[in-house]
């Protein structure tokens, strides 16, 4: 199973507006590397929720629960979307200065790719995001 990272500025689309919402299709993407990332996703992988630009930190857990598809907000199509859902905020925020300062997260695309809007996430990466985040 693969993990992800997904930004969003807080202003734009919260955790708290995704919670109320309880699913959302990922769109506005116009990267050619982040769109690939949405195309690699798989239905039930989790996705980390980050804050971007204010609040700088990861809040919450989504899942995946509808695969890559034409982004209904355009119709080139080279962009596509891919459907979510909260699962959990985090016990704790995970800041990008805390994930700057662990040494374990040195290659971790959030530290060398700043702004790709979809990343992907390692296993190792993950478990420690959990550990900092105070999750099992």
């Amino acid at each position: 199973m693969a993990y992800w990272l997904v930004k969003s500025e807080p202003f734009k689309y919260s955790w708290e507006q995704f919670v109320k919402d309880k699913q959302t299709f990922w769109d506005g993407v116009r990267n050619y590397g982040a769109r690939n990332n949405l195309r690699a996703m798989k239905k039930g992988e989790q996705v980390l929720f980050y804050h971007s630009n204010e609040g700088v930190e990861i809040v919450g857990i989504a899942k995946i629960v509808k695969e890559s598809y034409q982004d209904p907000t355009t119709e080139e199509e080279a962009w596509v979307v891919v459907d979510l859902q909260p699962v959990k905020k985090l016990k704790s925020p995970v800041s990008l200065q805390k994930v700057k300062a662990d040494t374990r997260l040195s290659e971790m695309a959030l530290v060398r790719l700043g702004r790709l809007s979809v990343q992907p996430v390692t296993e190792s990466e993950w478990k420690i995001i959990m550990e900092l985040a105070g999750e099992k």
